[in-house]
Protein backbone atom coordinates (compact mmCIF):
# COMPACT_ATOMS: atom_id res chain seq x y z
CA UNK A 1 0.00 0.00 0.00
CA UNK A 2 2.47 2.56 -1.24
CA UNK A 3 2.33 5.70 -3.30
CA UNK A 4 -0.12 8.56 -3.44
CA UNK A 5 -2.24 10.03 -6.18
CA UNK A 6 -0.35 12.68 -8.09
CA UNK A 7 -1.59 15.14 -10.72
CA UNK A 8 -0.76 14.43 -14.34
CA UNK A 9 0.00 16.93 -17.03
CA UNK A 10 1.34 19.57 -14.61
CA UNK A 11 4.74 21.12 -14.11
CA UNK A 12 6.33 18.83 -11.58
CA UNK A 13 8.49 21.22 -9.55
CA UNK A 14 7.51 23.37 -6.57
CA UNK A 15 7.12 27.05 -7.41
CA UNK A 16 6.91 30.32 -5.52
CA UNK A 17 3.44 30.65 -7.01
CA UNK A 18 1.87 27.93 -4.87
CA UNK A 19 -0.53 30.46 -3.35
CA UNK A 20 -1.65 31.51 -6.82
CA UNK A 21 -2.02 27.90 -7.88
CA UNK A 22 -4.14 27.21 -4.81
CA UNK A 23 -6.34 30.19 -5.72
CA UNK A 24 -6.83 28.75 -9.20
CA UNK A 25 -7.89 25.38 -7.78
CA UNK A 26 -10.17 26.96 -5.18
CA UNK A 27 -11.81 29.03 -7.90
CA UNK A 28 -12.24 25.95 -10.07
CA UNK A 29 -14.02 24.15 -7.23
CA UNK A 30 -16.35 27.12 -6.68
CA UNK A 31 -17.13 27.32 -10.39
CA UNK A 32 -17.97 23.63 -10.54
CA UNK A 33 -20.73 24.40 -8.03
CA UNK A 34 -22.00 27.49 -9.85
CA UNK A 35 -21.56 26.56 -13.50
CA UNK A 36 -20.58 22.91 -13.81
CA UNK A 37 -17.65 21.48 -15.73
CA UNK A 38 -19.04 21.91 -19.25
CA UNK A 39 -20.05 25.57 -18.86
CA UNK A 40 -16.93 26.63 -16.98
CA UNK A 41 -14.17 28.22 -19.08
CA UNK A 42 -10.49 28.95 -18.57
CA UNK A 43 -11.40 32.63 -18.63
CA UNK A 44 -13.85 32.11 -15.78
CA UNK A 45 -11.19 30.40 -13.70
CA UNK A 46 -8.58 33.06 -14.42
CA UNK A 47 -10.96 35.90 -13.58
CA UNK A 48 -12.11 34.27 -10.35
CA UNK A 49 -8.52 33.61 -9.26
CA UNK A 50 -7.46 37.17 -10.06
CA UNK A 51 -4.94 36.20 -12.73
CA UNK A 52 -4.67 36.70 -16.46
CA UNK A 53 -5.32 33.83 -18.86
CA UNK A 54 -1.63 33.89 -19.71
CA UNK A 55 -0.68 33.55 -16.05
CA UNK A 56 -3.07 30.65 -15.64
CA UNK A 57 -1.50 28.89 -18.63
CA UNK A 58 1.85 29.10 -16.86
CA UNK A 59 0.42 26.66 -14.29
CA UNK A 60 -2.07 24.64 -16.32
CA UNK A 61 -2.39 23.99 -20.02
CA UNK A 62 -6.17 23.66 -20.16
CA UNK A 63 -9.40 23.55 -18.18
CA UNK A 64 -9.03 19.77 -18.08
CA UNK A 65 -5.61 20.09 -16.43
CA UNK A 66 -7.03 22.45 -13.80
CA UNK A 67 -9.81 20.00 -12.93
CA UNK A 68 -7.37 17.09 -12.92
CA UNK A 69 -5.15 18.96 -10.45
CA UNK A 70 -8.20 19.75 -8.30
CA UNK A 71 -9.18 16.07 -8.25
CA UNK A 72 -5.60 15.13 -7.35
CA UNK A 73 -5.59 17.57 -4.43
CA UNK A 74 -8.93 16.28 -3.18
CA UNK A 75 -8.14 12.58 -3.32
CA UNK A 76 -4.81 13.28 -1.62
CA UNK A 77 -6.77 14.76 1.29
CA UNK A 78 -9.09 11.76 1.24
CA UNK A 79 -6.20 9.33 1.39
CA UNK A 80 -4.29 11.26 4.06
CA UNK A 81 -7.37 11.42 6.29
CA UNK A 82 -8.17 7.74 5.97
CA UNK A 83 -4.73 6.10 5.78
CA UNK A 84 -3.81 6.18 9.48
CA UNK A 85 -7.27 5.27 10.73
CA UNK A 86 -7.52 2.36 8.31
CA UNK A 87 -4.31 0.98 9.79
CA UNK A 88 -5.69 1.03 13.35
CA UNK A 89 -5.14 -2.38 14.92
CA UNK A 90 -8.71 -2.87 16.17
CA UNK A 91 -10.89 -3.52 13.08
CA UNK A 92 -14.11 -2.03 14.47
CA UNK A 93 -12.40 1.27 15.29
CA UNK A 94 -10.60 1.27 11.95
CA UNK A 95 -13.87 0.84 10.06
CA UNK A 96 -15.73 3.51 12.03
CA UNK A 97 -12.88 6.01 11.75
CA UNK A 98 -12.29 5.42 8.04
CA UNK A 99 -15.98 5.88 7.26
CA UNK A 100 -16.20 9.07 9.32
CA UNK A 101 -13.17 10.57 7.57
CA UNK A 102 -14.73 9.70 4.22
CA UNK A 103 -18.01 11.37 5.20
CA UNK A 104 -16.15 14.52 6.20
CA UNK A 105 -14.42 14.82 2.85
CA UNK A 106 -17.58 14.11 0.84
CA UNK A 107 -19.33 16.82 2.86
CA UNK A 108 -16.54 19.28 2.08
CA UNK A 109 -15.72 18.30 -1.51
CA UNK A 110 -18.54 16.10 -2.74
CA UNK A 111 -18.91 18.05 -5.96
CA UNK A 112 -15.26 17.46 -6.87
CA UNK A 113 -15.62 13.78 -6.06
CA UNK A 114 -18.71 13.45 -8.24
CA UNK A 115 -16.99 15.35 -11.05
CA UNK A 116 -14.05 12.95 -10.81
CA UNK A 117 -16.39 9.98 -11.10
CA UNK A 118 -18.29 11.55 -14.01
CA UNK A 119 -15.09 12.36 -15.93
CA UNK A 120 -13.14 9.22 -15.04
CA UNK A 121 -14.31 7.37 -18.15
CA UNK A 122 -13.61 10.20 -20.62
CA UNK A 123 -10.55 11.96 -19.17
CA UNK A 124 -7.72 9.40 -18.90
CA UNK A 125 -5.70 11.40 -16.34
CA UNK A 126 -8.68 11.66 -14.01
CA UNK A 127 -9.60 8.02 -14.57
CA UNK A 128 -6.06 6.99 -13.64
CA UNK A 129 -6.13 9.15 -10.50
CA UNK A 130 -9.49 7.81 -9.40
CA UNK A 131 -8.61 4.18 -10.06
CA UNK A 132 -5.29 4.54 -8.25
CA UNK A 133 -7.11 6.02 -5.27
CA UNK A 134 -9.59 3.13 -5.34
CA UNK A 135 -6.68 0.66 -5.38
CA UNK A 136 -5.26 2.29 -2.25
CA UNK A 137 -8.58 1.99 -0.47
CA UNK A 138 -9.09 -1.58 -1.62
CA UNK A 139 -5.69 -2.43 -0.11
CA UNK A 140 -6.66 -0.68 3.14
CA UNK A 141 -10.04 -2.43 3.32
CA UNK A 142 -8.36 -5.74 2.57
CA UNK A 143 -5.96 -5.23 5.48
CA UNK A 144 -8.84 -4.47 7.87
CA UNK A 145 -10.76 -7.55 6.74
CA UNK A 146 -7.69 -9.73 7.18
CA UNK A 147 -7.11 -8.36 10.69
CA UNK A 148 -10.73 -9.27 11.43
CA UNK A 149 -10.02 -12.87 10.44
CA UNK A 150 -11.14 -12.98 6.80
CA UNK A 151 -8.87 -15.25 4.78
CA UNK A 152 -6.54 -13.50 2.35
CA UNK A 153 -7.02 -14.23 -1.32
CA UNK A 154 -9.04 -13.30 -4.38
CA UNK A 155 -11.86 -15.85 -4.24
CA UNK A 156 -15.34 -14.31 -3.78
CA UNK A 157 -15.35 -15.16 -0.07
CA UNK A 158 -11.80 -13.90 0.56
CA UNK A 159 -10.54 -10.51 1.67
CA UNK A 160 -9.28 -8.99 -1.58
CA UNK A 161 -12.43 -9.69 -3.60
CA UNK A 162 -14.67 -8.57 -0.75
CA UNK A 163 -12.67 -5.37 -0.33
CA UNK A 164 -12.99 -4.50 -4.01
CA UNK A 165 -16.76 -4.91 -3.88
CA UNK A 166 -16.99 -2.88 -0.67
CA UNK A 167 -14.88 -0.06 -2.11
CA UNK A 168 -17.01 0.40 -5.22
CA UNK A 169 -20.22 -0.01 -3.21
CA UNK A 170 -19.12 2.82 -0.92
CA UNK A 171 -18.15 5.02 -3.87
CA UNK A 172 -21.49 4.64 -5.64
CA UNK A 173 -23.53 4.96 -2.44
CA UNK A 174 -21.73 8.15 -1.41
CA UNK A 175 -22.02 9.55 -4.95
CA UNK A 176 -25.80 9.43 -4.84
CA UNK A 177 -26.26 10.36 -1.18
CA UNK A 178 -24.00 13.42 -1.47
CA UNK A 179 -26.38 14.91 -4.03
CA UNK A 180 -29.22 14.93 -1.52
CA UNK A 181 -28.11 16.18 1.90
CA UNK A 182 -25.60 15.82 4.71
CA UNK A 183 -28.17 13.73 6.57
CA UNK A 184 -28.51 11.31 3.66
CA UNK A 185 -24.73 11.08 3.40
CA UNK A 186 -24.47 10.21 7.09
CA UNK A 187 -27.22 7.59 6.70
CA UNK A 188 -25.44 6.11 3.69
CA UNK A 189 -22.19 5.98 5.65
CA UNK A 190 -23.89 4.15 8.52
CA UNK A 191 -25.31 1.60 6.09
CA UNK A 192 -21.96 1.05 4.38
CA UNK A 193 -20.26 0.71 7.77
CA UNK A 194 -22.86 -1.87 8.82
CA UNK A 195 -22.29 -3.90 5.64
CA UNK A 196 -18.50 -3.70 6.12
CA UNK A 197 -18.83 -4.94 9.71
CA UNK A 198 -21.01 -7.84 8.58
CA UNK A 199 -18.53 -8.68 5.81
CA UNK A 200 -15.73 -8.69 8.39
CA UNK A 201 -17.70 -11.06 10.60
CA UNK A 202 -17.76 -8.49 13.42
CA UNK A 203 -21.56 -8.42 13.69
CA UNK A 204 -24.29 -10.78 12.55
Amino acid sequence: MTGRPSPRGRRGTERKGDVRERAILDTCEALLAHKGYDAMTVGDVAQGAGVTRGALYFYFGSKQEVVTALVARTVEHLWERSRVTAQTDEPRRAIAAAMQRTVELWNEHGLVMRTAIDLSLTVPEIGELWNHTADLFIAAITAVLERAGIQSGTRPDQASAMARALCWMIERTFYHASQESREKLQEASATCEHIWLISAGLIT
